[in-house]
């Protein structure tokens, strides 16, 4: 390698203060396959230490450094006449705290791997849960906090947290803290000459650090270049292996034989050629704690609240007696709904209930006639910080009015006497088992342990676009031609030779004979048309797309969203049909 890379510039010119992850403990090496002493090896080496100091302590902390909070500092319990210090007190004379460990490093002994433990405090105060090695955060979308890493070993190396909500806990407890860290890296080689530091040592305050540099003769195998070792022996000689129990009196000039001789290294002259660079900086806490001690914040999300492109703040609109509305995107809801514990509820046919996690409860929401999603501002404006990141990146222009629905519920308290087609499926999926139960002695679908996932994601707000469209109807083919129980039906209506009958063919037959083939046709057409659609992805020629539309009664001029709710309507009407049928209605 270069002098460069020994010299780590780039490696100088980092501040961990501007960093989006801090260290708060490292020891990583990384080397390649050749053994020490062997030429060619090369290893890369990044320790970091760190202490929480009070800033009433700053003065202290200024004096602390590698050796004091790096690796080579003992973290754990100590006991004195002068008294106890807990595991997690950093003091300097082992009684008077003047900081907190953040991470603790526990050498259990007994042959027990070391192990690094966060904080629990931090956990507390941040309200974390530790998921493996990782700390994440609930209340803020299960955004990860905290991470710890291993080596191959399975030996723990990095425990680095994420800066805002290392230095909102530090504000919380008027604390900084002091970060201490030392890279080195090491190669050795044949020929050093192209390494040109003014001395063999060199020694540089840069950077806001300390540099030194060297290169040092050695032997193959990592001795120093000439080096001589000294050998001593030495064994006693007033022990008679044959006695039974042979007592070895104390030791003397008489029954001790000594030797000694000296041994000088030899072998090819390799060269060691080393950079290490050791820094303390301050990681400094914020100006507020809105996380833990729940510091006021100036808003920074605005909402558009008229035609005009009128923008309020979430301070202003939070306040029920603004009594304004906003209008969003419809793929909102999918954005918030698919968070891991996002969820997504129906009231009425346009109204429903969104949440993007389970501390904040559901949005109550409506859709308007322009297929724009529409919220009482003051159910956005209360919602946490992040929450609201994702419904202002929605947020659009007033167009077509509030959602009727929406309004009867919120202003007139009457909420509609509709049912939405999301809901209607499950029902009908659970009423058509029933009924085919006592119809043929089987239920209509198999069971599938992904019928609940799917059933979840079945919802008018995937079809945003053409591809969402098509997706869904995907998923309602799934829930109801892919799902049919084939071999019920066709022991209801028998297969003629060499005839191939599909799931939708199977169940038009079966109805047949209950209700007439133009019935039983008039049924299942839709079902048809959503499994046309499903192969839609295939790029249908465009009159077969026309065919699959108009089975599936979707008009095709109209918005995606539309098209979304009409594709759950037909399959609504279709199976609450079918179970007509098979009700014997």
């Amino acid at each position: 390698m270069d002098q460069s890379w020994f010299e780590m510039i780039d490696v100088r010119r980092r501040r961990f203060s501007q960093a989006v992850w801090i260290p708060l403990r490292a020891s990583k090496r990384n080397e390649n396959a050749q053994s020490q002493g062997e030429i060619g090896f090369r290893e890369s080496f990044f320790g970091a230490g760190s202490v929480a100091i009070q800033v009433s302590n700053r003065a202290i902390g200024e004096q602390l450094s590698w050796t004091d909070i790096g690796l080579p500092h003992h973290q754990g319990v100590v006991v004195t006449r002068k008294g106890y210090k807990p595991a997690e007190s950093f003091t300097t004379d082992d009684i008077t705290q003047v900081g907190i460990e953040l991470v603790l490093a526990q050498n259990a002994g007994g042959g027990a791997p070391v192990e690094w433990h966060l904080n629990q405090d931090i956990v507390f105060a941040l309200s974390l849960s530790r998921e493996g090695d990782t700390w994440i955060c609930p209340t803020e979308d299960f955004i990860e906090v905290v991470r710890l890493r291993r080596n191959s070993g399975g030996r723990p190396e990095l425990m680095e947290i994420r800066s805002e909500f290392l230095k909102d806990y530090l504000a919380a407890r008027s604390m900084a803290l002091r970060l201490s860290t030392y890279w080195s890296n090491v190669e050795i080689m044949k020929d050093a000459s192209h390494i040109c530091w003014p001395v063999n040592d060199s020694h540089l305050a840069v950077d806001g650090g300390r540099f030194e540099g060297r290169t040092s003769e050695i032997h193959e195998g990592g001795m120093p270049h000439g080096s001589e070792m000294a050998v001593f022996q030495f064994g006693r000689n007033d022990i008679d292996p044959q006695e039974d129990v042979p007592l070895m009196g104390p030791p003397n000039d008489q029954n001790i034989d000594s030797e000694s001789w000296r041994t000088r290294r030899t072998g090819g002259k390799l060269f060691r050629v080393e950079g290490e660079f050791w820094r303390d900086e301050w990681i400094e806490p914020a100006a507020a704690s809105p996380k833990v001690r729940g510091d006021q914040q100036p808003s920074t999300n605005f909402y558009v609240v008229d035609a005009a492109g009128t923008k309020m703040s979430s301070k202003e609109l939070n306040d029920e007696d603004i009594g304004r509305w906003l209008w969003f995107d419809p793929r909102v809801i999918t954005s918030l709904a698919n968070r891991r514990a996002g969820s997504l509820i129906w009231y009425t046919r346009e109204t429903g209930g969104v949440a993007a996690s389970t501390s904040y409860g559901h949005v109550h929401f409506g859709v308007n006639e322009a297929s724009l999603v529409t919220v009482y501002a003051f159910d956005v404006a209360k919602l946490p910080d992040w929450e609201q990141r994702i419904w202002q990146g929605h947020n659009v222009a007033p167009n077509g009015k509030v959602s009727a629905e929406l309004l009867a519920s919120q202003v007139r308290a009457s909420p509609a006497e509709t049912e939405a087609p999301e809901v209607k499926i499950v029902e009908l999926r659970d009423r058509l088992d029933i009924a085919a139960n006592a119809r043929f002695g089987a239920p209509l679908f198999r069971q599938h342990e992904s019928v609940t996932a799917i059933l979840r994601a079945t919802h008018r707000f995937r079809a945003t676009d053409t591809a969402g469209l098509l997706s869904l109807a995907k998923d309602l083919a799934r829930l109801t031609a892919d799902s049919i129980n084939v071999s019920a039906l066709q022991a209801l209506a028998p297969l003629k030779a060499g005839e191939n009958r599909g799931s939708l063919k199977s169940l038009e037959h079966a109805l047949s004979a209950f209700a007439g083939a133009d019935r039983a046709r008039a049924a299942v057409g839709p079902l048809v048309g959503i499994y046309q659609l499903r192969l839609g992805d295939a790029h249908l020629p465009g009159e077969r797309e026309a065919e699959a539309f108009a089975l599936a009664n979707v008009d095709n001029g109209s918005l995606p969203l539309s098209q979304g709710l009409q594709l759950l309507d037909s399959a609504v009407e279709s199976l609450g049909m079918i179970a007509e049928i098979l009700e014997g209605h």
